[in-house]
């Protein structure tokens, strides 16, 4: 398990190298301009040697390859940078949102696993029934549906018309504190949209792998010998069935933390989301460049613990060789 991890940790190296400098690149290519995204109006009755000043002052009057490579050998360091348009540290700018983002996508994705696991295993127990058909209606149509569209959906159904739940924020109006207790409830509609977004990947896995194994040799035998269907669905066929959905968790990451974003962004939901896009509208490069690290990392990270959960759970699969 070490080698792996070691062995993953030196490949991400120069993918984290080519991520970083595609962003530099690609903000340098954008039509907006930072310094005046930085000015604000005040940039509209500026003359031109007024604006280059503030160009080299931001730095961002040298090619791309040179900010990036500042930007990088700071980074190696721990020093991020300074956000223009937050005017804040970027380590700063980060640490104070990546807590709650953190917490919305591991709420979604936690309940996403396990309602997908639910549901995939009652469909899977009789293929063609009702109940069987009525998950994988339900789980296609939520695959096509826009996660933007269910945020949009749940905020004019629970928050305007039943008046439940909280249409944004991550505290009630005029609080000024944050308590457990509000940001559980300004959670829930948040997370459940995002964890619906996710649902019907593992809910079709789910049903798709135990289906077919409950058709394998092993699990037949298990009914022959008179065990019950309780023992031989949940001992037998539930653990052979999950595995492919181990692999899966890697590859849903980057769905998740778009889908966050969006999600972040329709419910007010204070994580880096606002920060993300305040980044590529106003050319921030040292934030940018960050924020593109710190998903390329999330990605890199998933995909790595799916195979570190592939490879415990399969006996037929050994580390040493992934």
């Amino acid at each position: 398990m070490g080698r792996l991890v070691a062995r993953r940790a030196l490949l991400a190296v120069p993918v984290l190298l080519v991520v970083t400098f595609g962003a530099f690149a690609l903000a340098a290519a954008s039509p907006f301009d930072p310094v005046k995204a930085y000015a604000g109006t005040a940039a509209l009755g500026a003359d031109q040697e007024t604006l280059d000043r503030l160009r080299e002052n931001l730095g961002v009057d040298r090619p791309f390859a040179a900010q990036w490579w500042e930007w990088l050998t700071s980074a190696v360091t721990g020093d991020l940078g300074q956000s223009s348009v937050l005017r804040q540290p970027v380590a700063d700018a980060i640490g104070e949102r990546i807590v709650w983002s953190t917490l919305l996508c591991a709420v979604a994705f936690a309940v996403a696993v396990l309602l997908g696991t639910l549901l995939g295993v009652l469909a899977a127990r009789r293929p063609g029934s009702l109940l069987d058909r009525a998950v994988t209606s339900l789980a296609y149509s939520l695959e096509a549906a826009p996660v933007f569209w269910i945020a949009l959906l749940a905020v004019w159904l629970f928050a305007l018309q039943l008046d439940v739940l909280p249409a944004g924020g991550l505290t009630d109006t005029g609080s000024e504190h944050v308590t457990a207790g509000q940001v559980a409830h300004h959670l829930i509609l948040p997370a459940g949209v995002l964890a619906v977004s996710q649902l019907p990947w593992f809910t079709l896995y789910v049903r798709q792998g135990v289906g077919d194994a409950l058709a394998e040799d092993p699990v037949r035998g298990a009914r022959a010998r008179g065990l019950g269907e309780r023992t031989v669905l949940l001992g037998h066929a539930l653990r052979s069935g999950l595995l492919p959905v181990l692999t899966l968790i890697g590859s849903r990451v980057p769905e998740l933390i778009t889908g966050a974003l969006l999600v972040e962004t329709v419910f007010s939901w204070p994580g880096i989301a606002a920060a993300t896009v305040e980044a590529a509208t106003a050319v921030d490069f040292p934030l940018l460049a960050a924020l593109t690290t710190l998903a390329t990392a999330a990605v890199l990270a998933g995909n790595l613990l799916a195979d570190l959960l592939y490879g415990l759970t399969d006996p037929r699969v050994k580390l040493s060789e992934m």
